[in-house]
């Protein structure tokens, strides 16, 4: 076995490169830097290698021989690897493919400078998808109001299927969880107030928390994780079999043909399913009432009739339409950004579904604060 070494010539205006000994892992080592820096010579020249005397070689050797071979781009048919045994050539082959460097990673940061920029990077993201978010409810706007002013632009087949899908598909989840919500309000409530012999009271709880708060929220937050998410999740299949594309390219406007029809639907529907909450959730709180305090239906809706007002029926009932048309513009602007990948379309399912949550509950709090500004 033969440590490696190289010699170098040249004939006429041709460096030549003469390799001996073993060229493998084991003994390569100390002859790269040498290597390297007659590659360097070589740049602009043209240059044969010779390999008949080398005794071994592995993907180490051959990877810095066609290193130095490779290391000027200009070389001409002049130059050329010679001597080489067909195992050789096959191996030089082989490694021909893999002479780019690998790459570094940077040097880490801080973390305290990691958390900085990762701050900084969400703060901007969410400014740039607010000002994208607030154009497309400008465009969905000023597209429904063209539609609105021109009847036969309407597309009440589409309406009326997107009422069924996010409305009466809609009844019987949004009712047995209204109904449930409504018992467990009267439950929690008998619990406290009988601690100061007021289970009476319970009433004007279940009444007041159900026709307030708990209907139009609760329709607000299913309707948020099931037809927000299925408006991103079909615009966005559209989007990735460039069905939107088509319809731009056949002159219609996908705004109007996806959008403006889901979203009518949604406001349309979502006050009916508000209005169904908040009729299950009382019925549900007077059974509970019912079963737990011994407080009649007939007394428990008579109460409800005297003490209740209509104005917490309106203050529920108004926000509806609000919370129907950022859910469905959410949906939809988060189908209409999908990428073109199945991973793409997943992360806009998620994330329409918490924006939308998050905007509902934001609305929610709006409201209560004015209100109860207006004492209403």
């Amino acid at each position: 076995m033969q440590i490696a070494r190289f010699e170098t010539g040249h004939k006429g205006d041709i460096l030549t490169l003469d390799i001996f000994g073993d060229w493998t892992a084991r003994h390569v080592g100390g002859i790269d830097a040498a290597l390297r820096k007659f590659a360097d010579k070589t740049i602009g020249r043209e240059l044969i290698i010779n390999l008949k005397e080398m005794k071994g070689l592995d993907t180490a050797g051959a990877m810095m021989i066609q290193r130095t071979f490779h290391s000027c781009q200009d070389r001409t048919h002049k130059s050329a690897i010679v001597g080489a045994e067909p195992g050789q050539e096959s191996l030089l082959r082989q490694v021909l493919g893999h002479l780019e460097p690998c790459q570094i990673d940077p040097p880490q940061d801080s973390p305290f400078v990691t958390m900085l920029y990762r701050t900084g990077a969400g703060v901007s993201g969410v400014y740039y998808s607010t000002l994208e978010l607030l154009n497309f409810i400008g465009l969905t706007l000023v597209t429904m109001m063209k539609v609105m002013v021109n009847p036969r632009r309407w597309r009440l087949a589409s309406i009326a299927h997107h009422m069924e899908e996010t409305g009466l598909n809609a009844v019987p989840i949004v009712g047995l969880m209204s109904f449930l919500i409504g018992a467990v309000v009267a439950f929690m409530g008998a619990k406290v107030l009988q601690q100061f012999n007021a289970q009476v009271f319970v009433v004007e709880l279940v009444g007041i928390a159900v026709l307030r708060e708990f209907g139009v929220l609760l329709a607000a937050i299913l309707t948020a994780g099931r037809s927000g998410s299925a408006f991103t999740a079909q615009i966005g299949s559209m989007k990735i079999r460039e069905e939107i594309d088509a319809l731009r390219v056949l002159g219609l406007d996908p705004v109007e043909v996806l959008i403006v029809p889901r979203t009518i639907a949604l406001v349309i529907m979502l006050p009916v399913l508000s209005f169904l909450a908040a009729a299950l959730g009382i019925i549900g709180g007077g059974l509970a009432a019912w079963a737990t305090m011994d407080i009649s239906p007939a007394l428990f809706m008579a109460r409800t009739q005297e003490m209740v007002v209509l104005d917490n029926f309106w203050a529920g009932i108004i926000k509806a339409p609000f919370f129907a048309f950022v859910i469905a513009v959410i949906g939809c602007f988060q189908g209409m950004e999908v990428e073109g990948s199945a991973e793409s379309l997943g992360q806009r399912t998620t994330l329409s579904v918490v924006q939308a949550l998050f905007l509902v509950i934001v609305l929610d709090a709006f409201f209560a604060m004015f209100f109860l500004e207006l004492n209403f």
